[in-house]
């Protein structure tokens, strides 16, 4: 399972935040992502371009 970690805070989440990625989807050439924080509590729905500028993968 992949996961994130946020860049900055985002949506009234705090930088340092550790997601983990639920689904990745497209539907017509556009992805979206559901993210699911570490202790799975809170669930966000972004695109590719968000993901990419807020969220940094660790592995």
């Amino acid at each position: 399972m992949k996961r994130y970690m946020l860049k900055k805070n985002f949506r009234g989440l705090k930088k340092g935040t550790q997601f983990y990625l639920i689904v990745e989807s497209e539907f017509i050439g556009v992805r979206e992502y559901v993210l699911r924080t570490k202790d799975l509590s809170t669930r966000i729905a972004i695109s590719e371009s968000e993901l990419r500028v807020n969220f940094i993968l660790l592995n």
